[in-house]
């Protein structure tokens, strides 16, 4: 029985070359049709179905977005209800594009602040000391060497009678082959530093780059929710979709607006979302 949660190892640098890398990326994903910005300035809502009807009516609450990247999904939170959003990402291009889109759309700091700061020590670098909402989105936790201490800090933003919503791509999907999704290839219980050296954005293939070494780590679904539980909020929620955002087997089809297996395809997790809320 695998249940070591202990943490994982961790580089020299790690910090430095994925920031490095996502600093690089940031006018890729400003300027390329993937996040398509202009679309969004006109349509000001990237939130998936899911999302919206998990995390409920925001109207009048605050939320805060551990790892906000550009900040369009933030600000979609914004442009259904809330009443003040603050974004954090450790990459300080990502937060100059966020700041300045959300001023191009009429949201000065007091209704939409985005500041530069590391997750780990959100809770410093946050104007506010908790929000009735703690969000994080898709593609954030494999950037994190340690999701206990990630759990712990976002625990502590949530406030009393509030709570983490979390949306990620299901772990499963990281042991499977690429091709079918029907093999089993990688190591589930694998908490080891995965160390990348790839051109490009998921939003360009093609982007010329510089900075493409970046690491990563593969979290358990067990060692997610057990990193929540264990800071005392209670585990309202754990939802399993078969969709995804992006192609991640070469099978996909894109029907309904995600990213699917074929019908014939035995269907498997590809995102969890869970809701975590804190006692008044």
């Amino acid at each position: 029985m695998t249940t070591e949660t202990s943490s994982p190892s961790a580089p020299d640098g790690w910090r430095e070359d994925n920031r490095a890398m996502w600093d690089e990326r940031v006018p890729v994903h400003v300027a390329g049709e993937y996040y398509d910005l202009d679309g969004f300035r006109a349509r000001p809502d990237v939130l998936r179905d899911f999302e919206k009807d998990e995390v409920g009516d925001v109207t009048g609450r605050t939320l805060l977005h551990l790892q906000c990247h550009i900040g369009t999904d933030t600000l979609s939170w914004l442009h259904r209800g809330a009443a003040r959003v603050v974004g954090l990402d450790f990459s300080a291009p990502a937060v100059e594009a966020a700041r300045s889109l959300a001023a191009g759309l009429g949201h000065g700091p007091e209704r939409a602040a985005f500041v530069t700061g590391d997750v780990y020590d959100a809770a410093e670098a946050v104007p506010e000391p908790s929000y009735d909402i703690v969000y994080t989105g898709l593609g954030a936790l494999c950037w994190l060497p340690d999701v206990r201490r990630w759990a712990e800090t976002a625990a502590s933003l949530v406030a009393p009678g509030g709570f983490l919503y979390l949306a990620e791509f299901h772990p499963i999907t990281e042991v499977l082959d690429g091709e079918t999704g029907t093999r089993v290839v990688r190591d589930y219980f694998d908490r080891n530093a995965q160390v990348w050296d790839e051109p490009g954005s998921y939003a360009d293939l093609t982007a010329a780059t510089v900075h493409n070494r970046s690491v990563q780590w593969q979290h358990t679904l067990g060692d997610v929710v057990s990193a929540l539980a264990a800071t005392g909020l209670r585990i309202e929620f754990l939802h399993e979709h078969d969709v995804s955002l992006f192609p991640r087997f070469a099978n996909f089809e894109v029907r309904d607006g995600y990213h699917r297996f074929p019908a014939d395809h035995p269907r498997i997790p590809l995102i969890y979302s869970l809701k975590a809320t804190k006692s008044r």
